[in-house]
């Protein structure tokens, strides 16, 4: 799960396996499996990052913690 910011200051854990898609609008709107759509502070490349640094950490033979 990777943590954003929603747009009224409230952190949120996400479960990224569950992101279809993620765009910005100028804002950060992630598109869940589920059909609901966040919105969020962080912009499009570090919501990027963040996914990428997750799993990396969650992949066999990498980095906890």
């Amino acid at each position: 799960m990777i943590l954003l910011t929603k747009l009224d200051g409230h952190t949120i854990a996400v479960n990224d396996g569950l992101i279809v898609f993620a765009e910005s609008t100028p804002d950060t709107v992630i598109t869940m499996s589920s059909g609901q759509r966040l919105l969020v502070k962080e912009p499009l490349a570090e919501l990027l990052e963040r996914v990428a640094v997750f799993r990396r950490s969650t992949a066999p033979g990498g980095h906890h913690g």
